[in-house]
């Protein structure tokens, strides 16, 4: 199947699918990003069509920046099932994974063909197929480059043209296929074109998360182990524990906490054989081994 897909393209998906269930719920975030994300991709997907050509018309442009780890990604997989979900109703979605890093060549040109025949050919293609259609971009940078910060050493000119190439790329879908929502992120919003952000629609920086919100981080990865174990459900309620362990991760990203609450298993040969028998000392022995590695990382003063 996979090579059957446009170059660039990994994946194709009718939404909303049960399969894609999860991810919206895993990122804990302020709520109200999630719906001003939600109200956005909704009113792109359903209206775009209809807005074309006014003063108001949306770009059909969302980007998520932030450091690496702050669930940028998960975000954005989450957010096409939930807009999916929404507008049910009025027909299916489909999800288009693109890959920037499959572009670059070191052709004179290639690259800016290949992006113009993605943004102008394959898009408009796929985005007929269903009433509505989300375009996931990771890691946008590999594309739509900030001219101050490259160099033409060590960046080549085909760099440019691709970049180039996006920027026309993507008002050629809007003209195409408006209501077509392009949701990209970037762990280097720095290096993304102005050009290219002064088009989107809404961007949402993510940041690390803090000490109120770690422990609701290390609440929803007790609860998803406590699903496969269920004598882990008291330690899943521990608040108490939870503040605990939240308080000894500060300056983590969320997926290095959840990996520290999964970690806790392998702290003991005994809970490594029989995760149920993980107890709040463990958990505490993994957040403190955590923390202690995070602080030989941080550069001394």
């Amino acid at each position: 199947m996979s090579a059957a897909l446009p170059h660039g393209v990994t994946g194709v998906h009718a939404l909303a699918s049960g399969h894609h269930d999860g991810p919206w719920d895993a990122v804990i975030v302020d709520p109200t990003v999630k719906d001003r994300l939600l109200a956005t991709a909704v009113l792109v997907l359903r209206h775009g069509r209809c807005l074309a050509g006014s003063a108001v018309a949306p770009h059909g442009l969302i980007v998520l920046a932030g450091p690496p780890g702050t669930g940028k990604s998960t975000l954005a997989q989450g957010l096409a099932q939930a807009a999916a979900r929404a507008l049910a109703p009025h027909g299916a979605t489909t999800l288009v994974e693109v890959d920037p890093h499959a572009f670059p060549s070191e052709m004179l040109g290639e690259s800016r063909r290949a992006v113009s025949r993605l943004f102008r050919e394959d898009l408009p293609e796929l985005a007929a197929r269903r009433p509505h259609t989300l375009v996931l971009i990771d890691e946008v940078e590999a594309l739509a480059v900030r001219r101050q910060a490259a160099s033409f050493d060590t960046n080549p000119v085909d760099v440019h043209r691709a970049t180039d190439a996006v920027l026309s790329g993507l008002d050629a879908l809007r003209a195409q296929r408006p209501g077509t929502l392009l949701v990209v992120t970037t762990n280097f919003a720095e290096a993304v074109g102005d050009a290219f952000l002064s088009r989107a629609d809404l961007v949402v920086r993510t940041t690390l998360p803090d000490e109120s919100v770690i422990p609701l981080i290390v609440a929803d990865s007790l609860r998803e182990l406590a699903a496969q174990w269920p004598e882990l459900r008291d330690l899943a309620e521990d608040t108490a524990v939870h503040q605990q362990v939240g308080r000894m991760l500060v300056g983590m990203d969320g997926r290095k906490i959840r990996k520290t609450v999964h970690g806790a298993l392998a702290l003991r040969l005994e809970t490594a054989r029989e995760p149920a028998l993980l107890r709040a000392e463990g958990l505490v022995a993994a957040a403190r081994e955590a923390a202690a590695k995070l602080s030989e990382k941080v550069p001394r003063s």
